[in-house]
């Protein structure tokens, strides 16, 4: 799947573009229920605090699943479809690796929402457009339970982020929705939303009868990897002439795992 002419203006001069059919129906369906297979094993830890952000929240609830690939030959798979490294080959450029993978999840009716803040607050990359973060809905997304949200043409300006204590390790950074043009990401299950690192977003509560997961992968400029990295993890190269389809993160090629697991 290539982005059109008029989707890369969009992206360029907003900083994100909504891809609502990114994935199939089918592709979508198989993320839920890989997730639910993560849930069943205790998966994943509830990072929403009850206002000190260190006590755990007994009322709201932040299901976090990082990194993600470990957990899941099903998830590994996706940044190696030939469709994800093409769009982002199209949007930064070669070469390029996976710097982050998550899910979060908000069940229903007591789903917390992860606060206002830019990726590169985080990343400290020197042009956030060198990144590209893609945020999938693995169920529909609404705003009735608390899609994303992002903040058009403002992605050059780092703002200040402080501690939220509402998590227990998000930083974030303040938009006043009364005066900042706020977008709402509504996308049927499997729709992509792509948004440079200096984009600012969040995600809002979701207290409807239907949990709802998303899923975020960032991938960064291979140049890069020393700036943003931490912690020594290996980053998958996923183009450029030392793509080696996985096989040199995990021991056997991911090129076409995604694709034969949905046909």
């Amino acid at each position: 799947m290539s982005l059109s002419k008029e989707q890369l203006d969009q992206y360029r001069t907003d900083g994100f573009v909504i891809v609502p059919d990114f994935f199939s129906a089918a592709e979508a369906t198989l993320m839920q229920r890989e997730l639910s297979n993560l849930r069943e094993q205790g998966i994943g830890r509830n990072v929403a605090t009850d206002g000190d952000g260190e006590t755990p929240s007994t009322t709201q609830t932040n299901l976090q699943i990082i990194p993600l690939s470990p957990q899941s030959e099903v998830f590994r798979a996706i940044p190696y479809a030939a469709k994800v490294r093409e769009t982002i080959s199209q949007l930064i450029g070669d070469p390029f690796v996976l710097q982050l993978d998550q899910i979060f999840v908000k069940p229903a009716g007591q789903g917390a929402g992860t606060g206002w803040h830019q990726d590169n607050h985080y990343f400290r990359i020197p042009d956030p457009t060198h990144g590209v973060g893609m945020w999938v809905a693995v169920h529909a997304a609404s705003v009735e339970n608390g899609t994303m949200h992002v903040v058009p043409r403002t992605y050059q300006t780092l703002r200040e982020h402080t501690r939220d204590l509402g998590s227990d390790h998000h930083l974030s950074c303040s938009v006043d929705e009364t005066v900042d043009t706020v977008v709402p990401v509504e996308m049927p299950a499997g729709g992509a939303l792509f948004f440079n690192y200096g984009v600012p977003h969040c995600t809002k509560a979701n207290l409807t009868d239907h949990d709802r997961a998303g899923m975020a992968l960032h991938f960064l400029k291979k140049e890069l990897i020393d700036v943003a990295s931490a912690g020594g993890r290996v980053r998958p190269i996923l183009s450029g002439p030392n793509y080696k389809g996985g096989a040199d993160v995990y021991g056997t090629s991911l090129e076409g795992a995604w694709e034969s697991m949905v046909s």
